[in-house]
């Protein structure tokens, strides 16, 4: 069957194919089939991701087309995210390692990355930036590249994860601006304040974990799960978050699916809800101000959810 297949836009839509069929899950940097076919099919034949259609019809060789099929046949048989396969993800617009050392490079804060955190920080200087829960070191590194004058550190717990972000400061060459710090949240960077902390930590419930496709399986769970109703660590930021900001300093956490539980939880707290070209997508903004003056009631939400 596969010897009528000749062309890159041929094996395109045959790998597409073939993951609907086979029911596979997209989330991971893509939320459909055919781009997760195009990623994977220009990275089995050493093209840009960005490749011209005017190369669609270009005819492949017998050994490229063997290494095309492995590679689809693999995210079939594995159920495997295409990033893992590849060893790469694109994020805001840039190149980054990617491997099970930690999550696969997604959110929409790559989205507030390219458009300069407009309109939020339009009048607000930033010289120096926290990614905190960096992971892969994604977010942190493309602040870095898309703004020449920040001073960024990458604060993560997990060994893994911060080898793969060095790797990653290394590989976008932002290494002197840039710094990769072991820490669990705040917990080492006392007398460090920022004028922008954003992170995206984990924040995926308990029963929505023991749910969640098999793909999700391939990655780090300790970057995923954050108690039975995924607020363990967007509390404990919102916490400690005022004595790392400077004074007009502003706050940008991602909580997905768990922004329901955090109004509620807090509805005195005035989130600011970031939406996105897709929709609203559980990511909020709050100034320090506003994180000093409902100190009280973060506290005993948090003490009493405890």
């Amino acid at each position: 069957m596969t010897q009528e297949l000749a062309t890159i836009v041929d094996f395109i839509r045959y790998g597409a194919s073939r993951f609907g069929a086979a029911g596979l899950t997209f989330g991971h940097s893509y939320d459909n089939a055919l781009d997760e076919a195009t990623h994977l099919v220009l990275h089995a034949l050493h093209l840009p991701h960005d490749l011209s259609p005017a190369y669609g019809q270009a005819r492949l060789t017998a050994t490229e087309k063997q290494a095309v099929l492995a590679l689809i046949d693999r995210r079939i048989d594995e159920q495997k995210p295409v990033a893992y396969l590849t060893g790469e993800a694109w994020f805001a617009g840039l190149k980054f390692k990617s491997d099970p050392r930690a999550l696969v490079p997604r959110s929409p804060i790559a989205e507030l990355i390219q458009a300069g955190f407009s309109p939020w920080l339009d009048e607000r200087p930033v010289e120096r930036a926290l990614d905190l829960c960096t992971g892969s070191g994604c977010i942190g590194i493309a602040m870095a590249v898309h703004n020449p004058d920040w001073q960024v550190d990458l604060v993560d717990i997990s060994d893994d994860a911060l080898a793969l972000a060095r790797e990653n400061v290394e590989f976008q060459d932002v290494g002197g601006r840039v710094r990769v710090l072991k820490s669990d949240l705040f917990a080492n960077l006392a007398g460090e304040r920022y004028d922008l902390i954003v992170s995206n930590p984990p924040y995926v419930t308990e029963q929505e974990y023991a749910a969640l496709p098999p793909e999700y399986s391939h990655e780090p769970v300790l970057g995923l799960t954050a108690g039975p109703d995924g607020l363990d660590f967007a509390l404990r930021i919102l916490l400690a978050a005022p004595a790392h900001l400077t004074d007009d300093g502003v706050l940008i956490v991602e909580v997905g699916e768990s922004e329901r539980a955090l109004v509620e939880l807090l509805p005195q707290v005035p989130f600011n809800w970031v939406e996105f070209d897709v929709g609203q997508m559980g990511v909020f903004l709050l100034d320090r101000r506003d994180l000093v003056e409902h100190a009280d009631a973060i506290r005993a939400a948090a003490q009493g959810r405890a």
